[in-house]
């Protein structure tokens, strides 16, 4: 089995218990803790995947490190430990927040512009794409990208909606290269 179809299947079991127990926003914080911390602590899986480290010293560690985490945070960590797939903990922690943000009716987006979008500009561009789309909002996060000459573009999930400079030349270079055929 893929590790995204087992990353979303974790993930699908966390957001049903955060959801029966009412927690989900408090799930929602630690997990962006926790995956934060295995994003900038390469050691942490040399050492969760370390044949020679029995499980019981992993668990114990990973009680300690996280202690103060909901218990049914630790124990889904635990688990991973456990079945050896501690790998994926950042794709479950992706897959869950995807599902929460779902629930809410609020989508991420990516905005590539020459200079850094003012809060005006943010606020007017996410109530336009959440209107555009039918959520409620709309999570913008601003990249700074001068190679788009001006405009903007937009990426949001698998679609990518362009306004810039460049992309526009492109599609002017496409057309000529085509007509002379």
């Amino acid at each position: 089995m893929s590790e995204a179809v087992v990353a979303k299947r974790y993930a699908d079991a966390l957001f049903q218990l955060g959801s029966e127990k009412a927690v989900l926003e408090q799930f929602v914080e630690e997990l962006q803790v926790v995956k934060e911390v295995f994003q900038t602590n390469a050691n942490l899986y040399t050492f969760l995947k370390h044949p020679r480290v029995n499980n019981a010293k992993k668990k114990q560690f990973l009680e300690e490190v996280f202690q103060g985490l909901q218990t049914d945070v630790v124990n889904t960590l635990k688990l991973l430990v456990e079945r050896h797939r501690v790998e994926i903990t950042p794709s479950i922690i992706d897959h869950f927040l995807q599902l929460v943000n779902d629930a809410k009716g609020i989508a991420e987006a990516t905005v590539y512009s020459v200079r850094e979008l003012s809060d005006s500009e943010r606020q007017e561009l996410e109530i336009s794409f959440a209107k555009r789309f039918n959520k409620r909002k709309i999570q913008l996060t601003n990249i700074v990208d001068p190679s788009i000459i001006g405009g903007i573009k937009i990426r949001m999930g698998n679609s990518i909606y362009d306004g810039s400079v460049s992309g526009k030349l492109k599609r002017i270079e496409r057309n000529i290269v085509t007509a002379n055929k």
